[in-house]
């Protein structure tokens, strides 16, 4: 039965070719850190076309109070404003913002700040321990200077065309130059209804609040582009939230994050000038308005991208094609980085894709665990359409919308090969940073792409830890050097202990649709395979037919079988990777000294701290207990994620506290994990007295973000 199910299927799809989409699978990617190039990583590109001297008057070089922020809202002074100020969901053409107000929460409570974002602002520690700070960052007060808006901006959702969408939870409160002459646009996301709120309520609850604020310090501290979090405060006001949308609801705390970068313009932001979809029967608000997008273009360009204007000042063709090669670009980069950490973003739709190359919109993202290719991290995401092989491809396919979006100004047949760029751009920015991670600092060859492949295939058929693997093989020092043979040794029982167990692998493989629905998209995949197709059913299908396979090939394997299966595994990489070195000491004097160098190359772009699910979990599970240090201890240990270790000061989880918190389910049913959980002297551990780095514990697979 199980084959002829998965017969049935794989005959629709091939017989169907034509009428899908083909992905391209690539496989994880990654490059070097974009914070060798601060101009990458903000997006400012060296921009400081403001006059210094409008914006400085409290003096050079001093540090701003919260009620001397220097604004300076060029986005409300140069793009069209909505005319109605009437705050309710509706169509809003001709315009890119509406002009609306934060809706007060409350008794607001700071739960975290982030020192480091903040300072970009030019504030000092002592504005951010202020009983007004929370005031100001919750909505209730307005910064003086500030002018508040939400922006309007369409999307393809999940391949297909949203319409309007815009910023129904998000308030734009302006912009903040700095001392150094960086334009900061600051935003209250969580605020309160905006004319985009559709349905919604425009608010956002702590747990969600925490993973955003959380996510956004900790992809920073990688090194990769994103947008940053300022604060999460959060109140005493409530939302009745679903979680699961399966009927048990609660009331939640309604919590804000201040989000922070150059821009927040995104490709969605390009589509309102889209006619209607011949899919979906939508349309952006604004079409036609070929006098807005131009404007945007052209703001977009001068303010962000200020060599760009410079050398095609005369010639607007020329100047909006540069600007397509760098919006598609940086972000092939972007998705190289990502899949070099493991990051997975959940919802790459247009409208969370940003013209600078920022990670943006932080939802139901996720960190590989366990390496797979195939993981989705959004349980909404029937059609895996997102998972973390797709992300490559999803992003050139957002690219291509965005110079449909543009087309206007652009034709298609000159934006076209610029989109087709991607590919080489995203390829070689990850084989550049996989060399790093695997400390080829010497030579690059061209089988290096076959070297790194192996590795992830031996991770897929091992389980083993994404993170924790690519940070143990450190361990390895150059053929060359007199301790090789024991610290090959110490390497293979190392990455030994980063596999999955038998039982974890059983749990993993274990059917996650009811049989009654299962036989539900069977008889639809018989009768009416399209509408299947277009409600991502076939995906989700294979993928329960492919873990009822793993489940029959596992079901009765040993632990001494699978452990010495992956031992073969290991020792057969090992030994490529043990030759590919034997490569890098060739024409090499003092090797003792080039390992040392590789080996801090290589903990400088494997990190050994991420937020992984169950890392985030603890914490908002503290922080809905009214107990926020949780939070600020996880933040301070994502600030420093390429430490060997971190200092947490004040924060340090005490001996007698980690006992009284941790219990059996914290620590992980798998004696597998619990061994490796126990923290070693030292090492920084969490509220449950688990290790940072630990794989997570087996409650952590039934994690489910929505």
């Amino acid at each position: 039965m199980l084959r002829f199910g998965k017969f049935l299927l794989e005959r629709e799809l091939f017989c169907g070719a034509s009428r899908s989409t083909t992905v391209v699978a690539f496989f994880p990617v990654q490059a070097s850190h974009f914070c060798s190039d601060p101009t990458i990583a903000t997006g400012q590109k060296g921009s400081n076309l403001c006059d210094k001297r409008k914006f400085f008057q409290r003096g050079r070089g001093e540090m701003a109070t919260l009620e001397t922020l220097s604004f300076d809202n060029l986005a409300l002074r140069t793009l069209p404003i909505d005319t109605s100020e009437e705050n309710v969901p509706r169509q809003v053409p001709g315009a890119c913002f509406s002009k609306v107000s934060p809706t007060a929460v409350t008794n607001p409570q700071t739960v975290a700040f982030s020192a480091t974002a903040l300072q970009l602002l030019d504030l000092p520690a002592s504005e951010l321990k202020r009983k007004e700070f929370a005031e100001y960052f919750s909505g209730n007060q307005l910064l003086p200077g500030s002018e508040t808006a939400a922006h309007c901006y369409c999307g393809h959702q999940f391949g297909h065309f949203s319409g309007q969408l815009g910023d129904g939870a998000a308030i734009y409160l302006g912009e903040v130059v700095n001392k150094a002459g960086e334009r900061w646009e600051i935003q209250l996301k969580g605020a309160g209804l905006t004319p985009y709120s559709r349905t919604a309520d425009g608010r956002k609850v702590l747990r969600s609040s925490i993973r955003e604020f959380l996510c956004s310090e900790a992809i920073h501290h990688l090194g990769i582009p994103t947008t940053r979090a300022g604060s999460c405060v959060t109140s005493d006001s409530r939302v009745v939230r679903d979680i699961y949308y399966n009927g048990n609801a609660s009331h939640e705390r309604c919590t804000i994050v201040l989000r922070m970068a150059p821009s927040f313009l995104r490709f969605g932001s390009f589509e309102i000038f889209k006619p209607t979809d011949e899919i979906t029967g939508r349309k952006g608000p604004s079409v036609g308005r070929s006098d807005i997008l131009i404007t945007m273009l052209d703001y977009a360009i001068k303010t962000f991208f200020p060599e760009i204007q410079e050398a095609h000042a005369d010639n607007s063709e020329e100047r909006y094609l540069a600007f397509l090669r760098e919006v598609v670009h940086r972000t092939a980069q972007l998705v190289a980085e990502w899949q070099c950490v493991g990051f997975c973003h959940g919802v790459l739709n247009t409208d969370n894709m940003s013209i600078l190359g920022l990670t943006i919109d932080y939802g139901p993202f996720g960190f590989l665990d366990r390496y797979d290719a195939d993981n989705i991290c959004n349980g909404s995401d029937d059609g895996g359409r997102y998972s973390y092989r797709n992300q490559p491809e999803m992003c050139k396919w957002n690219c291509e919308k965005f110079a449909e979006a543009i087309a206007m100004a652009l034709p298609t047949e000159l934006s076209t090969p610029v989109v087709k760029e991607f590919d080489q751009k995203f390829s070689d920015h990850y084989l550049g940073k996989m060399r790093k991670k695997l400390g080829l600092v010497q030579k690059e060859l061209p089988e290096d792409k076959e070297l790194f492949e192996a590795l992830l295939q031996t991770m897929t058929e091992t389980g083993a830890d994404f993170t924790n693997s690519l940070r143990g093989l450190s361990k390895l020092s150059l053929p060359g050097c007199q301790d090789f043979d024991s610290s090959l040794k110490k390497t293979k029982s190392y990455l030994l202990s980063q596999c999955c167990s038998v039982q974890e692998l059983i749990k993993a493989c274990q059917p996650r649709m009811d049989p009654r629905q299962l036989q539900m998209l069977m008889l639809l995949l018989s009768t009416n395979p399209s509408l299947l197709m277009q409600l991502g059913g076939q995906g989700k299908i294979m993928r329960e037919f492919e873990r009822m396979e793993k489940l029959e090939e596992v079901k009765d394997l040993t632990q001494a079988e699978k452990t010495g299966a992956d031992d073969q595994k290991w020792t057969d990489w090992l030994q490529k990777y043990t030759a590919r070195l034997r490569l890098e000491e060739q024409g090499v004097g003092d090797v003792q000294q080039l390992n040392n160098e590789r080996v801090a190359v290589m903990n400088s772009n494997n990190p050994k701290f991420i937020l992984r699910n169950y890392i985030a979990q603890n914490a908002i599970k503290a922080a809905e207990e009214g107990d926020f240090t949780e939070v600020q201890r996880v933040l301070r240990l994502l600030e420093q994620p390429y430490s060997e270790d971190v200092d947490l000061g004040e924060l340090e989880v005490t001996a007698g506290d980690a006992a009284a918190a941790t219990t059996d389910d914290d620590a992980g049913a798998s004696a597998s994990v619990i061994a490796k959980s126990a923290a070693a002297p030292g090492t920084a551990t969490s509220c449950t007295g688990t290790a940072y780095d630990s794989r997570p514990p087996d409650w952590a697979v039934d994690l489910c973000v929505t």
